[in-house]
Parts: C-alpha cells; structure tokens; sequence
C-alpha cells in the first residue's frame, strides 16, 4: 500500500502504469520491472470550506441589564454597539437582518413604555435606551458600520512577538493574517499555507501582503464633530484637521501591516530554503563559471605549449636541414678541391702538355681557369679523360674554356650596350631647359614679385616663368629647379662680373624701343582701372591732348598687374618701397611707378566725386 497525495491543480485521477516482479532464475532472484495495465483511480478531492450563512433564528441573543444600565446615553460613541444589541459573538459577521431582530427584540423589552407598565422609573433625559437606539442608527447604517468596524474595539492589533515567534510558525502567523485579511480591499486573499506550499505559492502570497491595500478608515474617531459646527469656515477648518488625523492614524495602520508582513518573510522557513536553494543555485553557476574557466584556460595553456613544441620542432628541422645543407656544401668543397688538386698534379706530372715554356706558361693558366669555371661533375669527367686520352682530352677542355669566356664577354658587352640605349632614352626624354638672360630675369622679378611666406612660393615662381620665358625647347622648369638657381644666384659674387650691367642695358634698350612704338600701342593693353574710368566718363585729359603723356609709354594689363600685385607686398612702412616696387616691374623706374600711382589715386577720387555728385541730385 501506498499513500497518494492528491496535487493541487484539481486532478481526480492517478494512474498505475508499472510494478516491479521477483523471479527466480536457477538459484539466484532477479528483480524485473514489468509492464502494468493502466489503472483509473477515481479520487474524491475535498471541497473548500464555506463559513455557513448565519440566520436570525439560529442566532443566540443576549441580554445584560447590568451592561446597558452602566451606559451613559451622553457617551454612547465610546460603547460597543454591538454587545449593546446582545451580539458581542457575531460583530462584524451578523447581516442587516440579525442587527434589526436584536434591535427589535431589545425594543420589545427595554422601551421605557414597557418599563414603565412594570413600575420601573424612567429618566426622560438619561435613559439608556437612547444608547440602543444610537447603536442601531450606527449599525443599521452600511456607511456607519463600515466606520464603526474600522475601529471595532475588539479587534487585535498586535503583531506576533518574540514568544509567539517561538511558537508553531504556521499556526501562529495563519492567526494574525487570517485576522487582518477582513481589510483587504481586493476578495480572495492568499492563505499563508504549510511546510509544503511551492515557491510560487509562497511568492504569490508574500508579493499580495507586501501590496495590500486596505479600506480600512477612522472617521468615526473624528474628535471633532462637523455637523456642530456654526458656520461655513468653521466646518471646513474642522473637516481639515478630520482628515489630517485620519490621514495619521492610515499610515500607522498601513506601518502595522508592513511590521506583520516583515515579521513574517523574515521567520518563514519556507523564505529561508527558498533563499539558501538561491544561494547554492548562485554558488553552483559560480563554480560552473569558474571551472569553465579554469578549463578554458588549461585549454589555452595546453594550445599554447602544443604550439611552442610545434615551433621548436620546426626550428630544429629548419636547423638540422641548414646543418644537413652546409655539411653537403662542405662535402662539396673538399670533392671539388680534391678534383681540382688530382687535376693540377695531372697536369703537373705531364708538364701541362706543353711543348715549350711559353705553352707550359698559357696551359698553366688555363689550368686554374677551369679550375675555377668548371663544376664538380666536370672536373671528374676531365680527369676520368685526361687519364684516358690525355693531351687530346686537355685541349678540348681549354678550348670550351675559351668559348665559356668568350660567351660571358659577349653577353657582358650586350648588357652595356642594352643599358647604354636606356640612358640615352633617358636623357633625351630629360631634357633640362637653359637658363638663359631673360629666363634669369624673369626669376629675379618673380621672387621680388612672390616674397617669402607666399602659399607653394617656388611653384608659382617656376610658372610665372614658364608663362613669360622664352625656351628652344618643349622642357619647363619646375621647383625644385627654380630654387637650384635662386640659391646659386644668392650665393653669386656680382661685382666680379657684368650681370648687372648688362641686364640694365637690355632693359634700356627695351625701353627705348617702347618708346619709338608708343603710337602703335594696342589699346586692348590698356589698364582695367583705366578702361572703367573712360567708361565712365572720366577721360577729361586724354582728350585734352596731354603731350606728356603721349611721350610716356603706356601702361599694359600685366604691367597694371605687376604694379598692383607690388603695391600689396611692399606697404608704406617698407624702406625704400618704390625702388624694390620699381624691381618688379618689367622696363619701368622708380619715377613711372611713382607717377602711375597718382595718376591711378586721382582718377579714383574723381570718380568718387563724380558718383557722390550723382547722389546728391
């Protein structure tokens, strides 16, 4: 026989699959598991307890004289209801109908009119049937009750202790849990359960404790009566501080069921299995981890080491075979210096098959030529021949020395010549152009032109010259060109050669040449600026017929450029601004330069004046 225990997910069947057989075998019993048929066992599971409906008939009623006698009609607030309508037992368990038979069956014997019938004095105005009355107009009301039951003098509101805590857990705390569960705003509350409530049950039960939500209230301890009250501020003040104190008296009630709760979780040894099975599961994953990694690391360790034997195995193949290799080089060296000496004793012992001294002389050498050219299997023929055939043998060595020799020379000298061909591609792909007077001054004019500090300086240097040179080629200068020469230029002693001078010649001759042609002028040339101000009406001395001016040489677009591009450079703080001004222009001095600035500074203030005229009107 067994005992089976029923689970809790409402399941009325268990059913009987397999048993176990003894057999006997010869001597021996052996224990078989054999197959069973299934078995339906129809389990009848208990229903939940249902408290009984109580009903006024079956309800016991009390009545003590003594009790209502002692009451004070003035402090009726402070007297429990219901042991004054003779249900002390029932309280918050008695429906509307018990509470109306107690009331009726109290008025039927303590109504002062019955009291007086049997020759009692009654006190109109202190009668404690006046606190049977209030009490029924509190109970009988839902919204009173609720208040009244709120504060029900006889409920417990303790928490369990240190020596209930040493009591039977189960018993103790299902008691208080039990007792407050009457609060819960929400129905169905969670039992505290036994030893063998699962994990989810036991969560289930501490996470609705721990968000409880009560209704219970504490309007009926209200010190302060509103209804008394003479005015409206008057009734608000006193609502104020109701509420204030209700408000208080919430949060210690909300405190005490935190407490309850609290004791609870902390002495439950379900919690406490519940956190070391949490603990060895944690510890477990923990040692898990480690030995993972201990493992992990092991297995890195033992790749590590296969691998640093790997590689010392490699390097000591790699040095056996380096070793295998120099010994078979060393092999060959002392087989081919074996060769080459049994040839020279050869050639010795048969006077190097010479007829006279100047042959023994060549064949001599020739000897330590093919010692030198010929390998080592070549040298072991030569000598298996010359044992055999001798002289014959040796000429015919000699004269394929010559044509090895012979051979190398001519591929030697094809090479030269092929390299030779490639240099002079070279070369006239390379052409360098020619730095010749005017190219020299163009490079002068243009580091004037771009001083120090200009962007890719040198780079616009060699443009500006290959824009303006002249050259007897397709080559043009580059940078690194351009800055060759201006450091060999600076470098230049001067004064022991004509440069200048002849420099400043051809510059006079160019301009007595500009000067002869100063009629035939291209107009196109003239100066941007100057083209503006003629446009604009400003040509006044022009067509005056100015006679200096026509003498002058005009002024062209890169000349105007060259002035402008000269002015920016050199500020009026320079020293000696116009003679360096005058350096960077092309055929013109330091008094044309001078000129051309006042005439361009009072053309643009006539034309200011003139747009400033057009304004004003």
């Amino acid at each position: 026989m067994c005992e089976v225990k029923l689970p809790k997910n409402g399941c009325t069947t268990v059913a009987v699959r397999y048993r176990f057989v003894f057999e006997t075998t010869g001597n021996e019993k052996q224990l078989k598991f054999v197959p069973h048929k299934v078995r339906k066992l129809k389990v009848e599971v208990p229903k939940a307890e249902t408290p009984e409906e109580l009903k006024p008939e079956t309800v016991i009623y009390e009545d003590d004289v003594e009790y209502l006698r002692s009451l004070d009609p003035k402090e009726w607030k402070s007297q429990d209801h219901y042991k004054v309508l003779g249900i002390p037992t029932l309280r918050y368990r008695a429906s509307e109908e018990i509470i109306k038979t107690a009331y009726r069956k109290k008025v039927l014997k303590h109504h002062p009119d019955k009291r007086k019938a049997l020759g009692e004095e009654v006190k109109a105005d202190d009668d404690y049937f006046t606190c049977i009355t209030m009490a029924y107009e509190t109970l009988g009301n839902p919204i009173k009750r609720r208040s009244y039951d709120s504060v029900d003098p006889e409920f417990d509101n303790n928490v369990p202790s240190g020596a209930d805590l040493k009591k039977d857990f189960y018993d103790t705390f299902s008691y208080y849990f039990d007792l407050n569960s009457r609060w819960s705003e929400k129905p169905h509350v969670p039992k505290l359960g036994g030893p063998d409530s699962s994990r989810e049950e036991v969560e289930k039960f501490y996470s609705f404790w721990y968000d409880f939500k009560s209704w219970r209230e504490y309007s009926y301890e209200d010190e302060e009566d509103k209804e008394k009250c003479q005015d409206r501020d008057e009734r608000r003040y006193v609502d104020k501080l109701n509420k204030a104190e209700r408000l208080r008296k919430k949060k210690e009630e909300m405190s005490r069921i935190r407490s309850l709760v609290d004791v609870a979780y902390n002495n439950d040894p379900r919690i406490a299995k519940i956190k070391q099975e949490e603990k060895d599961r944690k510890l477990a994953a923990k040692r898990a981890k480690q030995t993972a990694a201990q493992a992990k690391k092991e297995e890195e360790e033992r790749i590590l080491r296969e691998a640093q034997l790997l590689k010392e195995q490699a390097e000591a193949a790699e040095r056996a075979r380096i070793e295998a290799k120099r010994q078979e080089r060393e092999a060959q060296k002392r087989a081919l210096k074996k060769e080459r000496k049994a040839l020279r004793d050869l050639c010795k012992a048969n006077n190097y098959y010479a007829e006279n001294t100047e042959e023994n002389l060549t064949n001599m050498t020739g000897v330590e030529t093919i010692c030198e050219m010929f390998s080592l299997a070549e040298l072991e023929d030569l000598n298996k021949n010359l044992n055999s055939k001798g002289k014959s043998a040796f000429v015919e060595a000699l004269k394929e020395m010559n044509d090895r020799i012979e051979k190398e020379k001519q591929e030697v000298i094809e090479a030269a010549r092929q390299k030779n061909a490639d240099n002079n591609k070279e070369v006239i792909m390379k052409v360098v152009p020619e730095w010749n007077q005017e190219n020299i001054q163009l490079l002068v004019k243009a580091v004037n032109l771009f001083p120090a500090g200009t962007n890719q300086r040198w780079d616009v240097v060699a443009n500006f010259i290959n824009q303006h040179g002249s050259f007897n080629s397709s080559a043009r200068f580059n940078a690194k060109m351009v800055l060759a020469k201006a450091k060999d230029l600076q470098n230049t002693d001067f004064s022991k050669n004509n440069l200048k001078e002849v420099a400043n010649k051809q510059a006079f001759d160019n301009f007595k040449k500009d000067k002869r042609n100063v009629l035939n002028v291209d107009e196109s040339g003239i100066s941007k600026k100057l083209d503006e101000v003629t446009l604009n009406g400003d040509s006044k001395k022009v067509a005056n017929g100015d006679v200096k001016a026509k003498q002058d040489s005009a002024w062209t677009t890169t000349e105007q450029q060259l002035l402008e591009q000269a002015l920016k450079t050199y500020p009026a703080s320079t020293p000696e601004r116009w003679d360096r001004i005058a350096e960077c222009i092309p055929n013109r001095s330091k008094k044309e330069c001078m000129k051309r600035y006042k005439e361009l500074v009072e053309t643009v203030k006539a034309k200011k004046a003139a747009q400033a005229a057009v304004v004003s009107k």
